[in-house]
């Protein structure tokens, strides 16, 4: 398989530069001129370059895939081994040992610039070879600079900060055209054209390979036709079925993002074959391919490296780009329908280690990173329309999760097809209830801190309207949840769950305090220092907003997914997609709804769903800073944990939904037997 197709700009200019620089960095592998604090990152980070470059020679002379599976994991592991936990504790690319080496200041700028040399490897695999040119450009002039008397931090900050502005136009540029062009097929054709028996085919994507990806490829290749087949059909038809419920018209569109982890390329070859039936060509994004994380200490690390260097003359310059882009996109941003998500569960989870080497955001660049997000938000809902596209979520086991492996992955397909009528049925029965009430109280117990009024909005019509959407297996898969955007006034309390995994980080003990539906304090027990608590909280939860409403209230009903994660002990292991069904559950950020409030909405039984705002979101006519944040993280607190969900009518009349754990309101009374048996 040949990438040459890939390569856009194969002309002299480039070629010479290429050649030039390859020359260049072989020389720095040899050379003295630099400070012996500072040579061995050159030396070593060049020997990465050359091993780049090595693989781009090999990818034009048709060479790369043809090689052995042994040699093919060598070339990996190669790629993969100094983030690897255990070598991580001696590499460049960890802030602690770099700082220790090279000093305070020049440490990070040379972790920060390791750390995003790395990515030539895949550029280098894509048969990128302008983005090679210039990364590798990039290193020799930060290497002149340590070469000179002229060294200072203000001169490496230069050449840094000058590179991410001069360079948007061909990174953003590609990164927007791979979700919108189906011509951008790469991976696509890894899936299509490879022989999936033959798993040397795991390492021509030039991600992390470990045994996760291995195992579950075998899994898979030993499924048969059929269950393949049902696999894939769940997707497209919760797909197509997001479409219809939401009256959206699907035939004016005619593309498809794909997103999956390594090792599920039989069912995503079954979802592109039932896609091309539907007239949809299936594009693959190359963020939207995932592996097991090399260490996830190292991504974490590295979030916020560009602290170096943001600043709003660099925002500005992001979304001028990304505009730009767009606009020459856009007939294509047109007909994307969305995406449809194959995501994975079972990894170890991940408590992160907070070090002082670490770069960090300072107070206004935490703001400008905040409002960078909610404009790129805006930005991508102005050519992608919510109101125009759905999408479909499902999640698998990996084999990491433990011995049974097989057997809950045999559950997980349980739990992903179980009776939606059934649970239409008993999810209205909860709709009913919910939308006579003026609030919702849920209160935890035991250990649980629990105790929050949630606020309903205004009911006008309960014959042809309701508060609550009641969320069958399309969009979100599994089954089982109804879920309202409260009204912020009046919405107050305290919300705390154990320990809960929310974007692949574990928070510990994690309580949040809300006052007219808007977060005022939190904290956790992560670390022993309050402060980093705090840090790690505003960071990763809030996102490095100063606060954040309460954009959904929801109850999970899927009891079946909540015993079997008991069963095998994996309940903390599950991704927020079946954990937010297991419970009821809060989200901090944007409403479900936003960027699509003026369309219609409907239940299964004709009711137009009516709560689609809140206080924040009413704002997008005037003020979008303000209507919108850019995130939406689900917080679900476990039946066990859970004493009581109420729903108070304006009337003082008290409906009990969920009583000590259980479902209580007559006709749920079915929910109980997942617990019973």
């Amino acid at each position: 398989m040949s990438v040459l197709d890939n390569i856009d700009d194969l002309d002299k200019d480039l070629v010479e530069r290429y050649e030039l620089i390859q020359e260049r960095v072989a020389c720095i592998t040899e050379e003295t001129t630099v400070s012996e604090v500072y040579r061995d990152f050159f030396t070593t980070t060049a020997k990465y370059l050359m091993f780049a470059n090595s693989i781009l020679d090999l990818v034009i002379d048709e060479e790369y895939t043809s090689k052995s599976l042994d040699e093919l994991k060598a070339i990996n592991d190669r790629n993969f081994c100094e983030i690897r936990e255990g070598a991580y504790e001696t590499s460049y690319t960890n802030p602690e040992y770099a700082t220790s080496k090279c000093g305070n200041v020049y440490g990070k700028y040379l972790c920060e610039l390791l750390t995003k040399l790395r990515t030539t490897f895949g550029y280098a695999l894509q048969g990128r070879i302008e983005e090679l040119v210039v990364m590798e450009e990039l290193f020799v002039e930060i290497y002149n600079i340590f070469e000179s008397e002229e060294l200072s931090e203000e001169a490496i900050k230069d050449v840094v900060y000058w590179f991410e502005s001069d360079y948007q136009d061909l990174f953003f540029d590609y990164q927007i055209r791979a979700i919108v062009d189906d011509s951008m097929d790469f991976y696509k054709k890894i899936v299509l054209n490879s022989d999936l028996e033959d798993l040397r085919y795991l390492y021509w994507y030039g991600l992390n390979v470990t045994e996760n990806e291995i195992k579950i490829a075998k899994f898979l290749n030993s499924r048969s036709d059929k269950e393949i087949q049902d696999m894939a059909d769940t997707c497209t038809e919760g797909f197509v079925r997001g479409f219809e419920l939401g009256r959206k018209d699907l035939s004016k569109k005619n593309t498809v993002n794909i997103y999956y982890a390594i090792g599920f390329e039989r069912v995503v070859r079954a979802v592109i074959d039932n896609l091309d039936k539907l007239g949809l060509k299936a594009i693959i994004r190359q963020s939207g391919v995932t592996t097991t994380d090399a260490n996830k200490q190292y991504q974490f690390d590295h979030k916020f490296d560009q602290g170096l260097y943001l600043d709003k003359g660099l925002i500005d310059r992001k979304l001028t780009v990304a505009k730009v882009s767009f606009e020459k996109y856009k007939d294509m941003a047109a007909k994307l329908a969305g995406p449809i998500a194959i995501e994975t569960f079972g990894e170890k989870p991940f408590t992160p280690v907070a070090k002082e080497s670490t770069i960090k955001l300072s107070e206004k660049q935490q703001k400008l990173q905040a409002s960078y997000q909610n404009s790129w938000v805006q930005l991508y809902h102005e050519y992608i329309k919510g109101d125009e596209t759905s999408f479909t979520i499902i999640a698998y086991p990996i084999p990491e999760i433990g011995e049974n492996f097989e057997d809950i992955f045999a559950d997980t397909i349980k739990i992903n097809t179980l009776d939606q009528e059934l649970y239409g049925r008993i999810q209205t029965e909860i709709i009913n209830a919910l939308d006579k009430a003026e609030y919702v109280e849920v209160k935890g117990k035991g250990n649980n801190k629990t105790n929050i009024k949630v606020m309903m909005q205004s009911l006008n019509n309960p014959e042809k309207e309701t508060l609550f959407e009641n969320c069958l297996a399309d969009v979100n898969i599994p089954v089982g949840e109804v879920f309202t955007s409260p009204r912020l006034t009046g919405t107050e309390g305290v919300l705390n769950v154990s320990e809960v995994y929310l974007n692949d980080l574990k928070y510990v003990d994690l309580t949040i305090e809300f006052k007219d539906g808007k977060i005022t304090e939190y904290t956790c027990k992560n670390f022993e220092k309050e402060e980093d608590n705090k840090r790690f909280i505003k960071e990763n939860l809030l996102y490095n907003h100063e606060t954040l409403p309460i954009g959904e209230f929801a109850i999970g009903t899927n009891t079946t997914a909540y015993v079997i994660g008991k069963k095998y002990d994996i309940v903390y292991k599950l991704p927020i997609l079946i954990v937010e069904k297991m419970g009821p559950h809060f989200a901090v950020g944007d409403t479900c709804y936003s960027f699509e409030e003026e369309s219609k909405t409907y239940n299964p039984d004709g009711k137009e769903i009516v709560a689609k705002d809140n206080e924040c979101s009413l704002l997008r006519d005037t003020d979008m800073e303000k209507a919108y944040f850019g995130c939406h993280t689900d917080i679900t607190i476990p039946y066990e944990e859970l004493l009581d969900i109420s729903a108070y009518t304006k009337d003082g009349e008290k409906i009990t939904i969920i009583e000590d754990g259980r479902f209580v309101l007559p006709g749920t009374e079915a929910l109980n037997e997942a617990f019973e048996g």
